[in-house]
């Protein structure tokens, strides 16, 4: 059967990093017998300047009638002073709360190659495999009230609202707990308890669901604030991390510096499974646009490759080819070829489009179709 992919490049270097994924799609399209369709859709900056907004309802329409959607990235100094309904950002958050893309799973991995890319010891990060699993759809982005507004006095006030009710930490729990016992066995939910009502309901349920459902994982929890100090101190303590929103975005970007590039790190945004079956997602890179290097075609596609493998792997069930597209990168790294984000001093670099094109290689010699 074949799958219905949606194409976002959105703005920065989000077209080149899409492209260097297609080549991988095209290479299963021509060698394989899984066949992928294609269609483009505009969102964020790029979206505004065309349509005058940057969440289209063409882009919403098209994505409904997907299997998954690939996007790059969206954001960039040029549309900063906007409106903020009129911002890239608000496209992306958009598409998440009208697909409800509840899950977001942040893998934070090292490849042996890369161990001495980080700037923690090789020995704290050599190995590391961690799953951070965010609640995307809750918390301070969407909560209301929000919003600036003008007291009597003069003053101005800024508001944005914590707010999860039991259902929606209940469903992300268990996306969680069920990664968990396919890794390790072992969760920590990660809150404010100690200050923040919302995170003590939080704690309450996480724990209720574990011991009635899960009993066989090891569920510890962990403030936020400690969370983050681990994280740098002994990252391979965790295994699955689950977090809320604000802490999730925060956390997960902290993990990520551990494997030494924003380049390296795919993630998937997940809803529920409908009754037909069919189940909304999203894969992206965590980096953002990267204005600054932008059409000079030096940044990492090694982040969306692997997102394209998370979409294989969750959304399509083809595990086995999510395996060799993740085998082909780390091969390829450890033959020593870098883009400028990963290089150490002294180290060739290569192009966005010439890495793409060794990962497409080495995957046709895994797959015996060199």
């Amino acid at each position: 059967m074949t799958k219905k992919i949606l194409l976002i490049e959105g703005d920065g270097i989000g077209p080149e990093v899409v492209g260097q994924a297609k080549k991988i799609i095209e290479f299963f399209n021509q060698n394989t017998d899984k066949k992928f369709e294609t269609e483009n859709a505009l969102l964020g900056g790029i979206a505004y300047d065309t349509v005058g907004t940057p969440f289209p309802q063409e882009t919403i329409d098209l994505a409904r009638k997907s299997d998954a959607i690939l996007l790059g990235a969206v954001g960039g100094v040029k549309w900063e002073s906007l409106e903020y309904k009129h911002r890239p950002e608000r496209g992306l958050l958009g598409i998440r709360k009208e697909l409800e893309l509840f899950a977001n799973l942040r893998p934070a991995k090292v490849f042996n190659a890369l161990a001495d890319s980080s700037t923690l010891k090789r020995e704290i990060v050599l190995g590391l495999d961690i799953m951070i699993v965010r609640e995307l759809t809750g918390d301070l982005y969407f909560g209301e009230p929000r919003g600036v507004t003008t007291l009597a006095d003069g003053s101005r006030q800024g508001i944005n609202t914590m707010t999860y009710n039991s259902k929606e930490v209940e469903r992300i729990a268990r996306v969680s707990f069920d990664l968990a016992q396919i890794r390790g066995k072992k969760l920590c939910s990660i809150d404010k308890a100690n200050v923040i009502e919302t995170t003590e309901m939080w704690r309450e349920v996480v724990t209720e669901i574990g011991n009635k459902y899960y009993p066989e994982i090891a569920l510890s929890h962990m403030y936020v604030d400690n969370a983050s100090m681990q994280l740098v101190r002994n990252p391979k303590q965790f295994d699955v991390m689950l977090t809320g929103n604000m802490f999730g975005d925060i956390l997960s970007d902290t993990a990520s510096m551990l494997t030494g590039s924003l380049g390296m790190l795919p993630s998937a945004s997940l809803g529920a499974k409908q009754a037909d079956g069919k189940q909304f997602a999203l894969y992206e890179p965590i980096h953002g646009s990267a204005p600054d290097i932008a059409g000079k075609n030096i940044a990492n596609p090694i982040a969306t490759i692997l997102s394209l493998a998370m979409m294989f792997r969750y959304s399509f069930g083809y595990a086995k080819e999510a395996d060799s597209i993740e085998k082909a990168v780390e091969n390829v790294l450890n033959r020593g070829i870098r883009t400028a984000d990963i290089a150490n001093v002294g180290e060739a670099r290569i192009s966005c489009t010439e890495m793409g094109t060794k990962i497409a290689d080495e995957l046709k010699k895994l797959l015996a179709f060199a």
